[in-house]
């Protein structure tokens, strides 16, 4: 019957030594699930399966292959996001793939987001609208080279020995409150409820974590299932090498991950899987088709036709594949991650602002070459939709001046952008004693009042760059990423010392304690070769949140600074927050050119664009979204720690520049080939 469901039950019955069977169909149009739940279930509901025989997976009964594309919505502003799920579908992909970021929506121990760019519903919703099945990757972690994997900094400090990713009893506390928060929004978005979210992945690339805690596995496994409820298929995905056991979960489909670099040996990586998964469909749920950049290295870049041959490849298996990442996108604000121990022996790396990835499209959403030689090939195995796109516009802006503004570590500096008064204690706290997500603070102590002619600061560990200054006079700087930790001091320079140490991001991969702000003692080694432990310390946190500082946009008066400061080309007393404004006629898209500038932190219309770091590369420019912009007077503040943009007289003020194109390497342009 149309619009109707069956609801089948067996009742045995015994009755004087023997057993009666009752079978008792009903056609209804609402059925009362076994499991004491009401579930309206439709005789027309799609059910997504798996064949073991054919080794396929099965949509309405019927074989099914999905080919699939990255876009994490934490990387778009909300009002772009149709128009990249519209250009990632003319392309001929038939799934989305994306991660749900847990520290996004619980920023702070009992607070949560779901506004903005934290509205998962709505995006999974509008991507279901936009014809796409979901393949749904909640975590907890996700890695996804966001700061920490994704996973909330105050976790480290409501539990301090906590084990992440293990069977600690507080992590497993921790996610399944996250979970029966998360979950119930997007359960009407399953397959099974009559939505489009056909997979959904329990933990990632776990294989690859030392802990290989099954008891942890097992127990996420009935966690997640506890919600999903058999309304979409549950999977794993691993690294193809000798650990990918540690990754599988009984009951879990498998899959695994591999880019251009070893398509040479995928029979190897399909005979891997098969030894873990002997049936079923192949899949390989992280096809790269370009790959993550850090500070301070080449920006990556990878062929797009080496790109689009490994792709037939893969499909010529029959297999599924997800492209990873097809649309990258920014790590707006403080939300880009870093990695740790890696290949050559380098120790902490942060990652830069831009997401682009050399992924198929760009990362302000554009077509690329490498865009057209992908779609060629998804064509040859699934039908393309006939979609016309209206790309944004891209557009240059000019020059803009900015004016010195205010000084950080000033009174006023500290009125407008601390978070309240210092914290003091004997030790310096952490970023995360503060309850700290980001940014910068700033940690003074008085020195001791006798000889130090000549004496050595050491600090035991910097996480991650820290200013050292002596009466607000900058003394030098010490670096996780450049192994400094210490500097020497002279005698005569001044009573207060003072550290603001920058947190360039957490550690996304194998390291997952990676807490911020200074640890262990700091000490000075006196010029007699003895020790003296500098104690009594006052922590302040300057979080830059964008609230923060649109409220001093608002209220900043046009008071001059001191020309002696505004005159520095390098910035000895601390950092500047610049401001200006960018008149716009025509909206567009465009690109912040921070050449000539140090390091720091820029904002638009309040808003935090990211990072910016030029004198280390390889990113120069930041994308500035057109949804941003308005037409009329837009506000530009860019806060830099070291260095302004000025020419060698000091006499002009230092300006920033819109362009119409990124620049990467010193080379402009946005075609990839």
């Amino acid at each position: 019957m149309s619009g109707g469901c069956r609801c089948t039950r067996k009742l045995t019955m015994a009755m004087s030594g023997c057993v009666i069977i009752l079978v008792i169909a009903l056609t209804v149009g609402l059925c009362v699930g076994l499991g004491g739940d009401d579930e309206v279930k439709r005789e027309d509901t799609p059910k997504f399966t798996i064949d073991h025989e054919a080794n396929t997976f099965l949509l309405d009964g019927e074989p099914f292959r999905y080919v699939s594309g990255s876009f994490h919505y934490f990387r778009a502003l909300p009002d772009a996001w149709r128009s990249r799920l519209q250009t990632m579908r003319a392309s001929g992909l038939n799934a989305l793939d994306t991660y749900i970021e847990w520290s996004l929506h619980n920023p702070h121990d009992g607070v949560y987001n779901w506004e903005g760019i934290a509205d998962v519903v709505k995006f999974l919703e509008m991507a279901q609208e936009e014809g796409f099945y979901i393949v749904l990757r909640p975590g907890p972690y996700i890695c996804a080279e966001r700061d920490n994997g994704g996973l909330p900094h105050w976790l480290f400090t409501k539990y301090p020995n906590i084990k992440v990713r293990t069977n600690d009893s507080n992590y497993l506390a921790e996610v399944e409150k996250w979970y029966d928060i998360l979950m119930p929004r997007i359960q009407h978005l399953f397959i099974g409820n009559g939505g489009k979210i056909i997979m959904v992945q329990v933990e990632n690339e776990y294989g690859a974590f030392d802990a290989c805690d099954h008891d942890y596995l097992n127990w996420l496994r009935d966690e997640t299932e506890k919600h999903v409820s058999g309304n979409a298929l549950l999977f794993t995905v691993d690294i193809p090498n000798e650990r990918m056991s540690c990754g599988k979960i009984e009951n879990v489909f498998a899959t695994t991950d591999f880019g251009i670099d070893r398509i040479h040996e995928i029979d190897d990586i399909w005979k891997m899987l098969r030894n873990l998964q002997p049936t079923g469909p192949l899949v390989n749920s992280e096809f790269y088709p370009g790959w993550l950049t850090h500070w301070q290295e080449e920006n990556q870049r990878r062929d797009g036709q080496v790109v689009a041959d490994a792709l037939k490849t893969i499909l010529s298996y029959n297999a599924s594949v997800n492209l990873y990442m097809f649309f990258g996108g920014t790590n707006f604000g403080f939300t880009a991650g870093a990695n740790w121990n890696l290949d050559g022996g380098i120790g902490y790396a942060a990652d830069v602002t831009s997401y682009d990835y050399d992924a198929v499209m760009d990362e302000a959403g554009g077509v690329t070459s490498k865009y057209e030689l992908v779609k060629k090939v998804i064509g040859e195995v699934l039908e393309l939709p006939e979609i016309t796109l209206t790309p944004a516009k891209r557009l240059a802006y000019g020059k803009v001046e900015l004016t010195p503004s205010l000084q950080l570590l000033s009174s006023e500096g500290r009125a407008a952008l601390s978070k309240g008064d210092p914290v003091e204690s004997e030790k310096p706290k952490t970023f995360e004693e503060l309850d700290q997500y980001s940014g910068l603070v700033l940690y003074e102590t008085t020195l001791p009042d006798m000889d130090l002619d000549p004496a050595l600061l050491k600090v035991e560990q910097i996480n991650d760059r820290a200013q050292v200054f002596v009466d607000q006079e900058l003394v030098g700087t010490l670096s996780r990423e450049a192994n400094i930790y210490a500097l020497p001091l002279s005698k005569g320079w001044g009573s207060t010392l003072q550290l603001l140490v920058e947190n360039q991001g957490r550690v996304n991969y194998d390291l997952l304690n990676d807490t911020k702000g200074i640890f262990g003692d700091v000490s000075l080694q006196l010029h007699n070769g003895g020790y003296l432990a500098l104690e009594n310390w006052k922590s302040t946190s300057f979080p830059l949140e964008e609230t923060a500082v649109a409220s001093w946009l608002k209220q900043r008066t046009n008071k001059e600074l001191d020309s002696f400061i505004t005159r520095q080309r390098i910035l000895r007393n601390g950092p500047i927050l610049y401001s200006g404004t960018v008149k716009v006629e025509e909206i567009g898209d465009t690109y912040l050119n921070m050449a000539g500038w140090g390091k720091g932190v820029a904002y638009v219309n309040g808003f935090n664009l990211g990072r910016f770091w030029p004198v280390a590369g390889p990113q120069v420019t930041l994308y500035v979204p057109n949804e941003l912009l308005k037409v009329g007077d837009n506000s530009i503040a860019i806060l830099e720690y070291q260095r302004a943009n000025k020419t060698s007289s000091g006499t002009d003020l230092p300006a920033v520049q819109f362009d119409a194109v990124a620049q990467l390497d010193g080379q402009s342009g946005d075609v990839k080939k």
